[in-house]
């Protein structure tokens, strides 16, 4: 068996299918000196034992774009490679047992239509006229995806192996890599041993495809994967005399699965008690290998598999299967460029959708490394969503009893994870506790996002429909709108950017005006070379040489790597500085009146007019405000340190109760922020969307020279825009939006809602959704008749470009 070389442009560690697809997809764009090790032999982690589902809808539009993709490649790479790939296109059904499992696969079909994927929905006859196995007692309805299919693992790996070594990749098992050398933020190449020898690869980049193994292999780089191994569970039964190609079948509210291969039936299940493995480490002569079983574990499942499919009571087990995946903290796969790191890049945790997801995994990536820049915005799954703590072991242990059930849990809106919760509390965590808050998580953070009434249970009731805290953000938008609230927002990203340099700096990464007096806050953006959004924050100078930078939660370490990548040699010290302050967002008609009577500062426009802050004395201690909203109210953000917070809440709180101040959750800013027609950074703005299409143009200042994509932003002046941002408001006030949903313009479908909420104030859910318009003014884009697909049932919405909440902003600037 060859060596490694003693230089590569690429080593790849890991030999499963992820690590195949990204040196295949490589050598296609033409990559030379592509090396793959495989600690023992391809596919000998997890690959091997996977069911081979090949689905392609998943839960937003590039998400589904990949796995169309991984479908079209595993179709065309037998006839490339020589090498069978097993892959046929048997469709799928998905059946529901509720009205509420129901209604969420029907909102699934209508987002399927939105982004191309054929899909019909189907009753429980014709449910049974596709499957005739099944019982379909209980059935409430099903969805039926005719291009959907299934393969055969391994030799889907084998098939882009061979494919990357056709074009010169050197794929090497039996050579374990045993460390990554690293000076700085670049890693240098990777320490490997085979067969006795030893030696070391220097690389210009190194890919984590390690799998289970992914946590490991990061911590070798010193960089953060968070991803734990838990057994899964299937039975393959003995053959079953008659038994024909049927659709794969899925029934997530039995948490199970079935497939048909070659005569006989495979059950899998996606339980909601996961089992965790290896917590003390993945055995070192792991490969090939199976788990002990644990009957009693999965009699539930099958017992209810056996009445659902009554042939299987008559057919015995073959083979009863228990092997490792590996879990990620949101269920959601880890790719990209690692955050510590500027030449390590991750592709791991694929939560047992690994068949369908490598394809299109694998291309991304290699597209990513070839350009520098991702080729589509893949914030879903880009690695720097991780925040470091979820790394820890014993969170990860805890995380992934829940996330390896949540893939066939219902999907309700706002459901929250019920494991590994109250890691990252905010200086006023107790006191919303105390006054009736139900906390949510994101990033760790626990934050409150609705708050319960006097003799209501302060805990989620989920549904589809209205949930048991419509009534109670309704009462809270209200308050801010006509009186004043108060919420917490300590979980934002704060992030101090200090030098000499630090005006220059950020006038070359933003696309504001950053050369301001003291205590000006600018809303902003930083763009990439094509004009899309990379992260969307306030920056307030704070003095001559130090400015806040404000990101939401769930992208500060993203944000803040992307301002140390793009440092260069400008002198400047970037720090994350988010737990040291908390933040309390005072808002409403009545905003003044309550700050008034808590300090002696000055709070009127004159002094303090909207976007500007100013240090001021309250109650017993100091603290910041910034007179900025994001409910489009008048109102300002507090900011003290975290060891006066407790005094200024209570003082805040007291002082309120005179005012009937109201305590607001994260849902309630969220249906104030819609109203009003602001940007959500992930879903209606990211880096594929262009600052001008998304509205945003105000916020960039040509006038200035050399901001990164300040060229895009000119060349899309020049030729006009290929698609606006609307802002929707459906007239019937009883359906509810989400996201996803199709857009509907004049009878056809030109796009979906980037997000949705209810707007209380307006009477109706409201949404943010693209619409293309290449060679249209804006009067004749909003001159058609728009409708959004609810769940299959068409609802007629008006559409605007100004907000339909205050669309002069008159109320902000009170």
């Amino acid at each position: 068996m060859a060596l490694p070389p003693s230089h590569a442009r690429v080593v790849i560690i890991g030999g499963g299918v992820i690590g195949c697809s990204v040196a295949y997809h490589l050598t296609k764009l033409g990559w030379k000196d592509v090396v793959l090790l495989e600690r023992k032999q391809l596919t000998s982690g997890t690959t091997w034992h996977a069911a081979g589902l090949i689905a392609q809808l998943r839960a937003t539009a590039n998400m589904t774009k990949l796995a169309k993709y991984s479908q079209e490649l595993y179709g065309s790479l037998e006839e490339e490679t020589g090498v069978a790939t097993g892959f046929r296109r048997v469709g799928s059904i998905t059946v529901a047992l509720t009205e509420e499992r129901r209604e969420e696969i029907n909102r699934q079909a209508a987002m399927a239509r939105a982004f191309g994927v054929v899909v019909e929905e189907i009753s429980p006859a014709e449910v049974k006229d596709r499957y005739a196995h099944l019982n379909i007692k209980g059935v409430t309805g099903g969805v039926y995806l005719e291009k959907d299919g299934q393969g055969d693992p391994a030799n889907i790996a084998l098939a882009l192996a061979k494919g990357a070594r056709q074009r010169g990749a050197q794929v090497l098992e039996r050579t374990c890599v045993t460390g990554i050398r690293r000076e700085g933020r670049r890693v240098t190449g990777a320490d490997w041993e085979q067969g006795g020898v030893t030696g070391f690869t220097a690389a210009d980049m190194v890919v984590n495809c390690g799998g289970m193994w992914g946590h490991e292999v990061g911590r070798m780089a010193g960089v953060n994967v968070p991803l734990h191994a838990c057994e899964h569970f299937y039975i393959v039964t003995e053959a079953i005399a008659g038994l024909s190609q049927m659709p794969v079948l899925r029934v997530p509210d039995e948490c199970a699965y079935y497939k048909e291969d070659a005569g006989k039936m495979l059950l899998g299940a996606f339980e909601p008690n996961a089992k965790p493995w290896a917590m003390n480490g993945i055995p070192p002569e792991f490969e090939f290998d199976q788990l002990p079983e644990d009957f009693d574990h999965f009699e539930p499942i099958l017992e209810a598999a056996v009445e659902r499919m009554p042939m299987l009571a008559e057919a015995g087990i073959h083979t009863f299967f228990n092997g490792p995946e590996s879990f990620t903290p949101d269920d959601a796969y880890h790719l990209g460029l690692a955050p510590e790191l500027d030449n390590f890049w991750v592709a791991a945790g694929f939560n047992s959708i690994g068949i369908q997801s490598a394809g299109g995994a694998g291309m991304a990536l290699a597209q990513w490394m070839e350009d520098g820049n991702k080729p589509f915005d893949l914030g879903d799954v880009d690695i720097t969503r991780m925040q470091p703590f979820q790394g820890n072991k014993t969170y990860l242990f805890e995380r992934s009893r829940e996330t390896l059930g949540l893939l066939y849990a219902d999907h309700y809106p706002y459901r929250q994870k019920a494991t590994a919760r109250g890691v990252r509390r905010t200086p006023f965590h107790q006191h919303l506790l105390n006054e009736g808050a139900v906390m949510g998580e994101l990033a760790g953070w626990e934050r409150a996002n609705w708050f319960a009434a006097p003799g209501q249970t302060p805990e989620y009731a989920y549904s589809w429909k209205r949930q048991n805290f419509f009534d109670n953000v309704a009462a809270e938008l209200t308050a801010i709108r006509t009186n004043v609230g108060m919420y917490d927002m300590s979980s934002f990203g704060k992030i101090r950017v200090e030098g000499r340099d630090a005006t220059a700096f950020l006038n070359h990464i933003g696309g504001g005006q950053y050369d301001v007096p003291s205590g000006k806050i600018v809303y902003t953006q930083f763009l990439n070379v094509r004009g899309g959004i990379e992260a969307d924050v306030t920056v307030t100078r704070l003095s001559e040489t130090a400015y806040l930078v404000v990101t939401p939660a769930a992208t500060r370490l993203a944000d803040q790597t992307w301002m140390m990548r793009h440092a260069g040699d400008f002198n400047v010290v970037i720090t994350d500085v988010t737990a040291g302050e908390g933040v309390l967002a005072v808002m409403g008609p009545n905003a003044r009146k309550l700050l008034q009577a808590v300090s002696p500062a000055d709070f009127s426009n004159e002094t303090n007019p909207f976007g500007t802050a100013q240090e001021i004395e309250i109650g017993l201690g100091l603290a910041r405000v910034h007179r900025v909203t994001y409910v489009g109210e008048l109102g300002w953000e507090v900011y003290v340190s975290a060891d006066m917070a407790g005094h200024v809440f209570e003082v805040l709180h007291a002082a309120g109760q005179e005012m009937d101040l109201k305590l607001c959750g994260m849902h309630m800013m969220d249906c104030a922020r819609i109203e009003k027609g602001f940007r959500h950074f992930g879903h209606d703005i990211t880096c594929e969307d262009h600052v001008l299409e998304a509205g945003l143009g105000f916020a960039v200042k040509t006038d200035k020279p050399d901001f990164i994509g300040r060229d895009a932003v000119l060349r899309k002046k020049d030729a006009g825009f290929e698609k606006r941002l609307l802002q929707f408001r459906l007239t019937d006030p009883e359906p509810l939006l989400y996201h996803n949903e199709p857009v509907i313009r004049d009878g056809k479908i030109v796009g979906y809602l980037s997000s949705g909420a209810y707007g209380h104030s307006l009477g109706g859910a409201m949404g943010l959704g693209y619409v293309p318009c290449a060679g249209e003014a804006a009067a004749d884009v909003l001159a058609s008749e728009y409708h959004i697909d609810v769940a299959g049932t068409r609802v007629k919405a008006e559409a605007s470009l100004k907000p339909m909440y205050d669309p002069n902003s008159e109320r902000v600037k009170a």
